[in-house]
């Protein structure tokens, strides 16, 4: 059995995807006129909380495709630690979970500093059944994610802040194990993470793909 595609998580998935879709921030009025506005404190390190906290309604899940790619990542290499920056209502958590839970079980490490999204996110996993594999952090990422780790982490998902993907991926950077994956969502949102993981020197294999999102291996 493949949980991915079984229920209760395939119509799950089916229907919060589907939500998401009418759920974006560029269709509401609220948003109207703040593009310019929106960009700026989306790159911004202090503005971001502002932001994201105007967004607490709206999911901002990854692709389908993205879900997949990382459901057929870590079943393939057979993960059993996963870290994700950047809950929001748990839709790529689900796409993790199932895999875990495919592996045999494991560790999934999420943070979220919007209560209700965390609210959400714990329904939606609870409806997929597949609650028991995860352990949500509530608070700011720099905080929770900067203790009471795995020993080694396997697979890394960022998908919160994004001027903030440098500044994780530093604090798991010594728990990456050598083959570990790292993806980033609207990686293009955050120049100096990009710079950082294309360096052979940093220890990473880097690659672009897909609509904005960036894939990475760690080799050293």
């Amino acid at each position: 059995m493949i949980t991915l595609t079984t229920q209760p998580v395939a119509s799950l998935l089916d229907r919060l995807l589907a939500e998401a879709t009418l759920l974006r921030p560029e269709t509401s009025p609220m948003f109207a006129g703040m593009t310019e506005r929106g960009e700026q404190l989306m790159r911004s390190k202090s503005g971001h909380v502002e932001l994201y906290t105007q967004l607490k309604d709206f999911p901002l899940p990854v692709s389908r495709e993205t879900g997949v790619l990382l459901y057929m990542l870590a079943r393939s290499f057979e993960v059993r630690t996963v870290v994700e920056f950047g809950t929001s209502f748990g839709i790529s958590t689900l796409f993790l979970a199932a895999a875990l839970r495919d592996n045999g079980g494991g560790r999934l490490i999420t943070t979220e500093f919007e209560p209700s999204k965390i609210a959400r996110a714990r329904g939606n996993l609870a409806a997929g059944g597949l609650l028991d594999l995860v352990e949500i952090r509530e608070g700011d990422a720099l905080r929770t994610l900067s203790t009471d780790l795995p020993e080694t982490i396997d697979l890394v998902l960022l998908d919160g802040a994004k001027p903030l993907y440098g500044d994780i991926l530093a604090l798991l950077e010594s728990r990456l194990r050598a083959g570990a994956f790292i993806m980033a969502d609207n990686a293009d949102d955050s120049p100096d993470y990009l710079a950082y993981v294309r360096s052979p020197a940093n220890g990473y294999l880097s690659v672009p793909f897909g609509d904005d999102v960036e894939l990475s291996m760690r080799i050293g």
